[in-house]
């Protein structure tokens, strides 16, 4: 009986490991495997020397996660090109049983431009933003997680904060998905000037494929390179309903907004996932690196 109920009360706080887990590690499978290895350090400790279970394990989730931190920083040092945090790919409506991590990423804080600016942060300024900024975790609780002063951890937040700042706000869905519906227009059509227009004037392209295949090795920026890569790619690889097409599309949930799939006859190949601003398509990313496509539920 006590077993059950410890189960239940764990199962009570998994979306909520799940989401730090996932803003802290990017990884889909590194978010899963940290959830379930606080769930075994938690039977293997007495109740007794828990106070709040909440609080406990979202210190023992992130002490899991730093580690994988680090040991990520050290493959990132041998990746070709560029690294994008593994997209969470479900379908565009809910399933009647949600996946909890697709609960998760339908939250504005878990969405796409806001992971890949996290990406771009040191292990610390991660866990001090996430924790402070995202659950109102004191200075000197993750002062004690990080090994360094209170005041050295609101530093490293302070850093954080000013990079995240450069994120547009997610927008509505229903924006979200006129401005992506009239890019594929403007691709379909092979207009230059019209997927310009569809773009942001200060559009950027991240591809991540670590040498697999196809795509952009280094940061795009601005709306008329980004569309002649585009157009360049969909000439390429025939995408969509002409007779050439290697690969089909499919609308799919990214992160919880409108972003696509790209399939092969032996599965997923890409996945495209976008950030409106304005109207218009703010950022491209290209997750093309099969071994980073782990979160594809559909």
């Amino acid at each position: 009986m006590v077993a059950a109920f410890l189960a239940d009360l764990f199962e009570s706080h998994r979306a909520h490991l799940l989401s730090v887990a996932y803003r802290l590690t990017g990884s889909v499978s590194d978010a899963e495997d940290a959830v379930q290895e606080s769930w075994l350090r938690l039977a293997g400790v007495h109740q007794s020397e828990i106070d709040d279970l909440r609080a406990w394990l979202t210190t023992v989730v992130t002490r899991i996660c730093l580690d994988r931190l680090r040991s990520a920083a050290a493959r990132r040092e041998a990746y070709v090109g560029q690294w994008l945090p593994e997209p969470v790919v479900t379908g565009v409506t809910t399933s009647r049983a949600p996946d909890p991590l697709d609960q998760v990423v339908r939250r504005q804080e878990c969405r796409l431009a806001a992971m890949v600016v996290l990406d771009t942060l040191t292990p610390p300024q991660r866990v001090a933003f996430v924790l402070h900024d995202g659950l109102s975790v004191p200075f000197d609780e993750i002062a004690d997680i990080l090994g360094i002063s209170a005041d050295a951890a609101r530093q490293l937040a302070v850093r954080a904060r000013k990079a995240v700042a450069g994120v547009p706000e997610p927008v509505p869905d229903t924006e979200h998905e006129a401005a992506v519906h009239r890019l594929l227009a403007a691709l379909s059509a092979g207009d230059v000037a019209a997927v310009t227009a569809a773009l942001h004037p200060n559009s950027r392209m991240v591809g991540d494929a670590n040498g697999t295949t196809s795509t952009a090795v280094n940061v795009l920026d601005g709306a008329e390179r980004i569309a002649r890569f585009l157009l360049g790619l969909t000439a390429k690889y025939g995408i969509g309903d002409a007779e050439n097409a290697t690969m089909r599309y499919e609308f799919a949930a990214v992160n919880g907004q409108l972003g696509l799939i790209l399939q092969r006859e032996d599965g997923p190949a890409r996945v495209v996932g976008f950030t409106v601003s304005e109207g218009t398509v703010w950022g491209t990313y290209d997750h093309a690196n099969p071994a980073k496509l782990s979160g594809v539920r559909l």
